[in-house]
């Protein structure tokens, strides 16, 4: 092995263990980047079904044209003949033939280019729904790595020494809010209490005016 061919290895080595690693830490970034490489692909594809349809659409043309010249030369051949003019017949006979000739020719070309037509159709459907299942992967994959995120969010808040303060703020909250219950509490019964206090010293009071009314 040249060093050459070592250094050209050495250097594709490199070259793909940096996108395994880039791979690894984002592998949603690199799938769109074949999503978009195999957009790339698929749209190649495409163009070449397009001049194929186009080329086919040539061919007809061409041997429309030449069946149409062929019938004509045959007319002329036939009024030549008629008219005894020998070397009128021969020169519209030979370019007959020529133009019966190119048809054919070009109907086995058309018919050659219609099935490789077919197939590029085929094809080209074909990668399509590759295309489409691929973007469907993508979504089960951001959904997956949505969960994995928010569940790695969940213990790291749960179980990691920065979880132990952030259980603690839970706790100091739930604690405020007990709190705070207890006070709406206390106070709804103390101000319960004072007005039925209140309400006992008013009729107290009463009873005693009229008591002493009545002496």
């Amino acid at each position: 092995m040249s060093l050459f061919t070592r250094i050209k290895n050495s250097i594709a080595a490199d070259f793909h263990e940096a996108l395994d690693k880039k791979e690894q830490k984002n592998p949603i970034s690199m799938l769109n980047q074949y999503l978009r490489d195999c957009e790339k692909e698929v749209e190649k594809v495409r163009l070449l079904v397009e001049r194929q349809n186009i080329l086919k659409d040539e061919f007809q043309r061409e041997i429309h044209q030449a069946s149409q010249l062929a019938e004509k030369r045959k007319h002329q051949a036939d009024i030549a003949s008629k008219a005894s003019e020998s070397e009128l017949h021969e020169f519209a006979v030979k370019e007959y033939q020529q133009y019966e000739e190119r048809a054919n020719q070009l109907k086995i070309s058309l018919e050659k280019v219609s099935q490789d037509l077919t197939s590029l159709e085929q094809k080209y459907e074909g990668m399509k729904h590759k295309l489409k299942d691929m973007y469907i992967k993508r979504m089960e994959l951001m959904g997956r790595e949505n969960v994995a995120r928010a569940n790695h969010r969940v213990n790291k808040v749960l179980e990691s020494n920065d979880g132990v303060q952030s259980s603690s703020r839970f706790t100091e909250m739930e604690g405020y809010l007990d709190r705070l219950e207890h006070q709406v509490n206390s106070s709804y019964r103390r101000h319960t209490i004072d007005a039925r206090i209140a309400k006992i010293e008013k009729e107290l009071s009463n009873e005693e005016k009229t008591h002493s009314l009545s002496s």
